[in-house]
């Protein structure tokens, strides 16, 4: 009779166990999220446990909890959208129609698990997630822009970025709230915004350029010439 191999530490098994883990876990989440259910302490204990963890690799594993859950989700759905957007030639669109590409496969992924989503938005939404929120907000939309064929390094890397989370954020929320088509037409008025923005921004002179002037007119102002 062979002898039993002893038993392993979660900690020891490897990013592989800990990656399906996770994702046990946060299918747990999403299964049990549902009227009356919160995003919270007791949905990652109550997940973690269907996933067939204890309580100690569960925190090995996500230390922060329901707001490691809640990233794990977030990044999911990101991760699915990139998933469908590398079938896609994005240089066959113009930017205005690679943008509102990029915004609908990520609202599609997310609405795959909208009870869960709604649940983690409102977690998400506190003001303490904050710091967290605008981090994969942020990273969201890198990766969008970065699909779209964005190579900016300027401040236009930064301000492109800025923009598209807040385009991100408020067609969820109406997508949310409204649903499909009116989400659909709020991301179209944003992007038509954004592009009248940039007509306006391709107008004006080159920042350094517009510093330059600013501080000449202020040291007019100061020294009254």
């Amino acid at each position: 009779m062979t002898d039993a191999p002893p038993p392993t530490d979660a900690a020891d098994q490897g990013p592989d166990w800990a990656d399906a883990a996770e994702a046990r876990v946060l299918d747990a989440a999403t299964g049990l999220i549902g009227p009356g259910v919160r995003w919270d302490a007791t949905l990652f204990a109550r997940s973690a446990a269907t996933a067939g963890l204890s309580t100690a690799d569960a925190g090995l594993l996500m230390p922060q909890g329901a707001r490691d859950l809640a990233a794990l989700l977030w990044r999911r759905h990101d991760t699915q959208a990139l998933a469908a957007l590398g079938r896609m030639d994005p240089s066959a669109l113009k930017v205005r129609a690679r943008i509102r590409t990029a915004v609908l496969a990520r609202l599609d992924a997310a609405m795959a698990d909208e009870a869960a989503v709604r649940a983690a938005s409102l977690y998400l939404g506190r003001p303490q997630q904050a710091s967290l929120t605008l981090q994969l907000g942020w990273a969201t939309a890198d990766a969008l822009w970065r699909w779209a064929g964005d190579t900016s390094t300027d401040e236009n890397h930064y301000s492109k970025r800025a923009l598209l989370c807040a385009i991100l954020a408020s067609t969820m929320a109406v997508r949310l709230a409204r649903g499909e088509e009116a989400g659909a037409r709020h991301l179209d008025a944003r992007i038509e915004n954004v592009m009248q923005f940039e007509k306006l921004k391709a107008k004006l002179p080159p920042l350094q350029e517009g510093l330059t002037v600013l501080a000449a007119n202020l040291g007019r102002l100061r020294y009254r010439t």
